[in-house]
Formats: structure tokens, C-alpha cells, sequence
């Protein structure tokens, strides 16, 4: 009954948790704290390279280089990419979460369609958007021969970075749909049976008993929302390449790190850092809101 003692049984429990522990540890605490003492030194990341601590200095660059308000309208992006794909993201995957909840003949295929686009993967999802908004003849490019206009599309400063927000929730919006589904679903049907009888119907219903049994949902999909908006740069990099006026304060990271001959892995991680203080500020003043929000309704 206690294969290791009945004093060592105790310990056991405590003793398996320490293995997911350590790993966290190892693979996030680990490198966020690299990611710190990195950011004081002028690290270059080039083998046989020696670097040395330079305190602040990669910080006061970011807000005092020459190409200071190229980093200044990156945060503006960032922010800006973030506020839409929260709120597009989440109101077209809450609507499309409510009508396929209905019980349609097809339900479960159509829920697969909406998933789709998540496990493509982000290289994939980038060259099907990059085939349909090709300039020289792609799909979209024939659409607009009819009204006899065109665009460069990803290629154009007016719309390049609108068109990545498009992909960014195109690719995404079906695991809020399916976060906002399993809400939807763990709903009990006595209580629109209620609703009824007390004269809740049509937008009544929804205010009154969907919208506060789903606002453990809203809430997680929001946070998850702010978060990714806030790092991606993944789909930047497939589709401009950060041209035209589309780079995010993650991409910046990206590029000072690898994107360049010449990797200044001090200044990325003294971006990276920034960006970590923004994404915490936001998802932090944001689950304090919604978890309050959560009470009140």
C-alpha cells in the first residue's frame, strides 16, 4: 500500500510536481532572466565575440537613437494591431460560436472549417494570402479589374498592415470561436427555459443569461488576444518582411536579433523587455477588469 514507506508516501506528490517545476523553470524563468542581463550588455550573438555589461545604454538608445520615432510609430502599430484583432477577433468568433451552437445539420464539420486555419501554421496561412492578394493577377487583383482599379496589396503602404490584422484574425479567430463555443455549450437549458417563461427572448436572453454565463470566456479570449496581438510577428515576417510601414515592437525584436548580418542581441532583448512591460500592463489591467466584470454580471 506504500511502496515507498508510509513516511516517504507523503512526499511523493510534492516530489512529481517539482518535475513540471523545473522544467518551467528551465525553459521560461531561465531564459526571461537571460533575456534581462542580456539587455545591459552590448551582446552581438556573433561566435568568438566578447560583450560587456553597458548598463542602461541599449534602453536609452531605443527612446534616443536616431530612428527613435520609427520605434515610437512601432509601439503605435503594436498597440493599434492589438486593439483591432481583440475586438474584430472576438466579436465575429462570438457570432460565428453562436450560430454554429445551434445544432445546424453539419455543425461539427463546419466547426472543423472555422478550426482550420489554426493548424495550418503560420508560413502556410501566409502563401495562400499571399497567392490571393497577388498583384500580378492573383485573385483578389482580378476583383478589383472589374471596378478597373488595382493594388500592390502587402506591397502597399495604405493597406499592407490593415491586410496583416485581416490574416492575424483569419488565422486565429477559430480558437476564440471554439473557447466561446464550450462557454455557449456548458450553458444550462433550464435557464433560457426560465428566461421564457419570464418574457426573456431574442436580445433579452442573450443579455441576461448567455452574455454573464459566457464571461469566464470573454474574459480568457481577450487576455489570449492581447497577448498575442502584442507579440506577434511571425505573419509580419511571412507577408512584408516588416516593409511598408507594417513593423510591430515584436517584429523589431526579431529583426535586431536575426533579421539582420549584423544580430545585436543586447538591443533585442532591451526590446524585448519593453515589449514584456507593455504586455504585462495591458493583460493585467485587462484580467482585473474582466474578472471584476465577471462579478457584476
Amino acid at each position: 500500500m506504500y511502496p515507498f514507506g508510509k513516511g516517504l508516501s507523503r512526499y511523493v506528490p510534492l516530489l512529481l510536481l517539482m518535475i513540471p517545476v523545473a522544467l518551467y523553470v528551465l525553459l521560461a524563468v531561465g531564459p526571461s532572466m537571460v533575456t534581462i542581463v542580456f539587455s545591459l550588455t552590448d551582446a552581438t550573438g556573433i561566435p568568438g565575440t566578447s560583450w560587456k555589461f553597458i548598463g542602461f545604454d541599449n534602453y536609452k538608445e531605443f527612446f534616443t537613437a536616431s530612428n527613435a520615432s520609427d520605434q515610437v510609430r512601432a509601439i503605435s502599430r503594436s498597440l493599434y494591431f492589438a486593439f483591432a484583432v481583440v475586438l474584430i477577433q472576438n466579436a465575429v468568433a462570438l457570432l460565428i460560436a453562436i450560430i454554429v451552437n445551434k445544432r445546424l445539420r453539419g455543425d461539427v464539420f463546419y466547426r472543423a472549417t472555422y478550426f482550420l486555419p489554426v493548424v495550418l501554421g503560420v508560413t502556410v496561412s501566409g502563401l495562400i494570402w499571399q497567392m490571393l492578394f497577388n498583384p500580378m493577377g492573383g485573385p483578389a487583383q482580378k476583383l478589383l479589374n472589374v471596378f478597373g482599379t488595382q493594388s500592390n496589396f502587402f506591397g502597399s503602404y495604405d493597406i499592407a498592415f490593415e491586410l496583416i490584422i485581416f490574416v492575424q484574425i483569419w488565422m486565429y479567430m477559430g480558437y476564440s470561436m471554439t473557447i466561446f463555443l464550450a462557454g455557449l455549450q456548458a450553458i444550462p437549458k433550464d435557464l433560457y427555459e426560465a428566461g421564457y417563461m419570464d418574457g426573456a427572448r431574442g436580445w433579452a436572453s442573450f443579455r441576461h443569461i448567455t452574455f454573464p454565463m459566457i464571461a469566464p470566456a470573454i474574459t480568457v479570449n481577450i487576455l489570449l488576444s492581447i497577448i498575442g496581438g502584442l507579440q506577434t510577428f511571425d505573419i509580419i515576417y511571412v507577408l512584408t518582411g516588416g516593409k511598408f510601414e507594417t513593423s510591430t515592437l515584436a517584429f523589431n525584436v526579431f529583426a535586431a536579433a536575426f533579421a539582420t548580418t549584423t544580430s545585436d542581441f543586447g538591443r533585442a532583448s532591451a526590446i524585448a523587455m519593453i515589449q514584456f512591460v507593455f504586455v504585462f500592463a495591458f493583460a493585467i489591467v485587462a484580467m482585473l477588469y474582466f474578472r471584476k466584470r465577471e462579478v457584476e454580471l
